[in-house]
């Protein structure tokens, strides 16, 4: 079976029909789900949230889905219009923008937390058109996402690499964009589970604090990390969450100050009552 970047661009090829059959099959979405939930894990972010966070190849919003759950707020970039227009009409809390990655990320200096991304990079290392440069898009994508993340944040990618060379190729560009980290294999002894994940680390969180690469998972030991992926899984498909949501006043007067930001003329002004339960009506 041809691998999906070898059969057409990703805008082409995730057109209305395909992208509304990846976001309408519930095993594609539980894996999908999985594995974000994973990669926020490998983001190492504390409680003191919500945090904002980059989506990059957010499609039709699965991932950003998680993100909600967890009460960060999101931004989602893809280069599928159809993918993008799911998202919007699922009403997705994140901001979704029409983006080619391998132009490079168009955000501020240190505007985002962390980024993740889930089964996107390999799609940057083929070269469906003439003008497409594999080595000059990845080094155009990863120079300017580290300028748009904190100092110390983190990058999780989920990938499927098609051989050494590839990952070889992709991290050794990440690194000369000024990237430390590596490469975090969960489940290695395993075809079926393996996953690849690539961690980047923007610069140091603090003087004299060294960021560590997390372990992989593997067969025995499923349930490590900074929570338990698999118990989360469970969790969500029976409608219940591990996590208490953080939308409180905070997330709240961030949230409306992220819009005034950005320009919102509607923003209602802060009061003692922003945040507060109300009583329901009759």
């Amino acid at each position: 079976m041809s691998r999906p970047e070898h059969v057409a661009p990703p805008e082409l090829f995730y057109g209305e029909t395909e992208a509304k059959k990846y976001t309408g099959n519930s095993r594609i979405a539980a894996i999908q789900a999985e594995m974000t939930m994973r990669a926020v894990e490998l983001l190492s972010l504390s409680d003191e949230g919500p945090y904002y966070l980059l989506d990059i190849g957010c499609g039709s919003g699965l991932s950003g889905e998680v993100l909600e759950e967890d009460g960060h707020i999101w931004v989602g970039m893809d280069i599928a219009p159809a993918m993008l227009e799911i998202a919007a009409d699922k009403d997705v809390e994140g901001d979704l923008f029409l983006q080619d990655i391998g132009q490079g990320v168009g955000f501020r200096p240190g505007t985002f937390d962390g980024a993740i991304s889930v089964s996107v990079i390999q799609w940057l290392c083929n070269a469906d058109k003439t003008e497409n440069r594999p080595r000059y898009r990845l080094q155009r994508f990863f120079s300017t996402l580290f300028m748009s993340l904190q100092r110390g944040a983190r990058a999780v990618f989920q990938f499927y690499p098609e051989n050494d060379t590839q990952v070889e190729m992709i991290m050794g560009i990440a690194m000369k964009c000024g990237f430390t980290g590596g490469l975090v294999v969960d489940y290695p002894n395993s075809k079926k589970a393996r996953k690849f994940y690539l961690c980047l680390f923007a610069g140091q969180a603090a003087a004299g604090q060294k960021q560590e690469l997390p372990q992989g998972l593997d067969s025995e030991e499923a349930a490590s990390g900074v929570a338990n992926t698999e118990t989360r899984i469970h969790n969500r498909a029976r409608g219940k969450k591990s996590r208490k949501p953080v939308k409180d006043t905070n997330w709240i007067l961030r949230k409306k100050e992220l819009a005034r930001k950005r320009g919102a003329k509607d923003v209602p002004l802060d009061s003692k009552y922003t945040g507060r339960k109300r009583k329901p009506r009759f």
